[in-house]
């Protein structure tokens, strides 16, 4: 153990209740590339702790949040989970959006003995890779190819394409979503990726114009989305495009214009229709809060996976009956809350001994048809 992580430990046991408080770390990008996302999460994580310390916060005490950011970068992610666990004693952690900021911190984790619920992350390695102190509520590539499984024959789906942001995100969502697609009569064409940070995806986008394909799945965050979609349009690429990760429809409309319409997404949380969530009284409660506080409503989607998290944090702390973090993480195989993406109920992953947590949420497919978000199911 190295003395951060003794001074880390020492730190929890002298009692990280200190002050009536219980601090929640929590590592997002709220700068850089996906700003906009990490941001989102956090207004969504503020939500549910108000809400929960306008209730008598946990344990008697109010609990804080401890924000750090990882200016969307997997060494600054690594960077602010030490920073959290050392400099601020934080006994449990929420993040990190990107799974490639989530896998960079993980071994932070295992290092210090600290559990961190993941909101956003789909990586399945993730929770593949034996590491404990891992809780993720959203879905994995994987789930969410299989979710989708029942959306391939009601939309004809004969041929598809990929194109892919060039990280674990991205790469992972290509193989789960064209393992699914195949072992269901889909024929899979070209695979074509492109850097994170990049504006001009017109090649890429050139060479799938000339492919067969009648359908083309993109996986990215929704700033280059926006770029994608307009740049499709402007080459005439007419095909059907669905997006992967659970991106977010109201900022494309508003961005990208007509270049959004008929274009399908997968959405963990559907603001637009609150009823489908599986908590749906707490559904309208977020809405209606996130629309009082004047956030932008386009981050309603990846809000709700902030206050998912921060929920399943203070339902795991309340029944460790402490702020420990050893305890917390013997509590979160035990919670269940019912929340705005689904039903958060952990079960075991990856190799016997050393498993994470992965719960099961819902996914639904929603359209853009002539500026309006409609249902397809």
């Amino acid at each position: 153990m190295t003395l951060g992580a003794a001074a880390a430990c020492f730190a929890f046991s002298a009692g990280a209740q200190s002050g009536g408080v219980i601090k929640i770390g929590v590592n997002q990008p709220l700068t850089g590339v996906v700003a906009a996302s990490g941001n989102f999460v956090t207004n969504g994580a503020k939500i549910a702790a108000d809400e929960i310390n306008a209730k008598g916060g946990v344990l008697g005490s109010k609990i804080e949040l401890v924000i750090e950011d990882n200016k969307s970068n997997p060494t600054e992610a690594a960077n602010a989970t030490e920073k959290l666990i050392v400099r601020d004693k934080v006994p449990v952690l929420m993040g990190a959006w990107s799974s490639t900021y989530t896998l960079a911190a993980m071994p932070k984790l295992m290092e210090y003995k600290v559990p961190m619920v993941v909101e956003t992350s789909s990586s399945d390695k993730i929770t593949n890779m034996g590491n404990p102190y891992v809780f993720r509520i959203s879905p994995t590539n994987g789930m969410e190819a299989m979710k989708f499984k029942r959306f391939i024959q009601p939309m004809g789906i004969k041929k598809v394409d990929f194109l892919v942001v060039n990280n674990d995100w991205g790469l992972g969502a290509a193989q789960e979503f064209g393992k699914v697609l195949k072992e269901n009569g889909v024929s899979v064409g070209r695979t074509l990726n492109m850097d994170a940070a990049a504006q001009d995806m017109t090649a890429q986008l050139s060479t799938l114009r000339g492919s067969d394909a009648d359908t083309l799945f993109i996986t990215t965050g929704p700033e280059q989305m926006t770029l994608l979609l307009k740049q499709a349009q402007s080459l005439g690429l007419k095909r059907r495009i669905i997006t992967t990760g659970g991106t977010l429809p109201d900022q494309l409309i508003e961005q990208a214009g007509s270049a959004a319409n008929n274009t399908y997404h997968d959405a963990f949380f559907t603001p637009w229709f609150p009823e489908l969530s599986s908590n749906a009284a707490a559904a309208k409660y977020f809405v209606g809060e996130w629309k009082k506080r004047g956030i932008n409503p386009n981050g309603m989607p990846e809000g709700a996976r902030g206050y998912d998290g921060i929920h399943t944090i203070a339902a795991a702390i309340a029944k460790a009956g402490a702020a420990d973090p050893e305890k917390i993480r013997a509590a979160l195989w035990e919670v269940e809350v019912s929340g705005l993406t689904g039903k958060v109920k952990f079960n075991k992953a990856g190799p016997a001994g050393k498993e994470s947590g992965q719960s099961i949420p819902d996914t639904h497919i929603v359209k853009i048809e002539n500026g309006k978000i409609v249902r397809t199911e």
